[in-house]
């Protein structure tokens, strides 16, 4: 049997933030070396691939998003050679490093910047986007409603406003400037020169659209595809990964319709309806945002999430959706954000239920795509709410009971390890999961383990199947001549299950984690009685594909 050398079809991909993942040199900031002698725990947890947030230097306004110098490390980080020797260790374990790609804007003080607003006759002058007069619609559109009220900042020094789609202190570069064009080139062939596998591009519908004063802000895919072109000329099997929350029939124009632009989106049209299905068990949504993302070209994939490191979006939904969900995962005001989101950590969310985090995460790891997930999450980490908007969920990883959770030794940390209650370091941490066979990060490792022996979920055509139980989700995927169904039960009661299959090999479903077996009766139905959050992955046919010489 062969696959396809499309590597990012079946990878686990791991977001993580190195400012908060380990301190190896005890300043209180995580930084490269910390995170290299963190490798060994992400490969054994089952990480093929990982997506590091923003690590450049900035003055950190944005969590790193406000970059000042695309062409470094941050000092507090290390520096280019720990980041090559990170690069180094990560290839020898078999992993790839995909990293963030944020060029719609820069910092206010990165020194293109600081050019342009001094001279008008600066070269870097039309890098940034002008106006002599505030638009009367400066206001509308804003990104961050409730913290951000204008699109338009005056600037002393240019005498002129300055667009940004996001923070004042974050002004937009014009992305259609053909100057501008070249620069992000330069930028992505420095860090593949490095050994990185990809990018992660950040708010790639502000990136494409044009900008300025009374301009109609048309979408340019064109620039997609010119990226991607530059990327498989300078390395073959890189990739682009989509931040783009759009509806699923604009989709395509991200893939493009013959693959030829990003081969990844992160999925928020099935990450939205997932989240409301939890909260109600009403699944028509979820099912109809499955449908509407099917479609796409051979070589594209979804990325299939459940957290990230911003707030949970939910500004797809419909106004009485998004208010049954903000009550059962975000109640409290101080847990919503932006007045479309909800702030939180999933373990919080979900009330740190065993039996809910279980099926989360079994959704995640079974939905057609390849998943995503948040560092932290695998253990069940907590938020903390008295931090700043999306602050709250960006706390340091928790690695052991010592102080700070293992995370450092200083004094005093970059953010504040959560200590307290339930989700308090000293008691759920790394190392006390690792000794038990029964938590969180033993089940992810064994159900990640058992993930990467399925490619049909991330390389297989799907149905959505009937299970005559209004919330219970099953799903059958087939690929290359195997197949697997899946059942998940959103609701908290018990749930009986009805399967009929016109084909003669699913007379026998395998249980793909207990190898129990369940036979079809006369009638040629399945019957399964679902506990409730319980879920089932199944296997049809043999206990085994490598069993199945029908199968190649």
């Amino acid at each position: 049997m062969s696959i396809e050398d499309l590597w990012y079809k079946h990878a686990v991909i791991y977001c993580l933030d190195v400012e908060k993942y380990l301190d190896a040199n005890g300043d209180g900031v995580g930084d490269f070396e910390g995170l290299s002698r963190r490798l060994d725990y992400l490969a054994g947890l089952g990480v093929t691939c990982l997506w590091l947030q923003p690590f450049y230097p900035s003055p950190n306004r944005d969590n790193g998003y406000d970059v000042s110098d695309y062409y470094n490390v941050h000092p507090k980080h290390g520096s280019l050679g720990d980041f090559v020797e990170f690069m180094n260790q990560a290839r020898a374990l078999g992993m790839r490093v995909i990293v963030d790609l944020v060029v719609s804007h820069s910092s206010r003080e990165h020194a293109w910047f600081q050019a342009a607003r001094e001279d008008r006759q600066s070269p870097l002058r039309p890098w940034y986007v002008w106006a002599d007069e505030r638009p009367e619609d400066h206001d509308s559109g804003v990104v961050f409603p409730g913290v951000q009220t204008t699109n338009w900042t005056w600037d002393k020094a240019a005498k002129q406003y300055y667009f940004h789609r996001f923070y004042e202190f974050q002004p937009d570069l014009d992305t259609h400037y053909p100057a501008v064009r070249n620069e992000m080139r330069k930028v992505m062939g420095f860090w593949l020169e490095l050994g990185v596998s990809g990018f992660r591009m950040d708010a790639v519908p502000f990136l494409i659209e044009r900008k300025g004063a009374n301009v109609d802000p048309v979408k340019d895919y064109e620039l997609l595809h010119e990226l991607r072109d530059f990327l498989q000329w300078r390395c073959r099997d890189a990739i682009l990964l989509a931040e783009a929350n759009v509806p699923p029939e604009e989709s395509l124009n991200y893939f493009g319709d013959q693959g030829d632009r990003l081969q990844m989106m992160l999925n928020f049209p099935v990450n939205q309806r997932l989240f409301y299905a939890m909260a109600t068990a009403d699944l028509k949504p979820l099912i109809e945002a499955l449908e509407q993302t099917r479609e796409r070209p051979r070589a594209a994939q979804w990325v299939q999430f459940l957290r990230s490191h911003d707030e949970l979006d939910l500004g797809r939904l419909t106004e009485e959706q998004r208010e049954r969900v903000f009550q059962a995962f975000g109640p409290e005001e101080n847990m919503q954000l932006y007045q479309r989101g909800i702030r939180r950590r999933l373990a919080p969310m979900l009330g740190n239920d065993r039996r809910r985090l279980e099926l989360a995460f079994s959704l995640l790891f079974s939905l057609p795509g390849t998943p995503m997930m948040q560092y932290g999450d695998e253990i069940g980490i907590g938020d903390d709410l008295s931090l700043p908007e999306r602050e709250c969920a960006r706390t340091p990883m928790q690695w052991t009971a010592e102080p700070h959770g293992g995370f450092s030794r200083a004094e005093e940390t970059v953010k504040p390890v959560i200590a307290e209650g339930e989700f308090g370091y000293p008691r759920l941490n790394v190392a006390a999961q690792q000794r038990d066979p029964n938590s969180l990060l033993s089940w992810n490792e064994r159900i990640l383990r058992t993930r990467r022996e399925c490619p049909e979920f991330s390389w297989g055509d799907y149905t959505i199947l009937r299970t005559h139980a209004p919330e219970v989700l099953g799903l059958r995927y087939d690929w290359r001549g195997t197949a697997l169904v899946t059942l998940h039960n959103f609701s908290a009661e018990r749930r009986p299950v009805r399967l009929y299959f016109d084909d003669p090999q699913a007379k026998r479903l395998f249980n793909i984690f207990t190898d129990e077996a369940s036979q079809a009766d006369d009638a040629g139905v399945h019957h399964f009685d679902l506990e409730g959050y319980g879920y089932r992955w199944l296997r049809v046919g043999a206990p085994d594909p490598a069993l199945d010489r029908t199968a190649f």
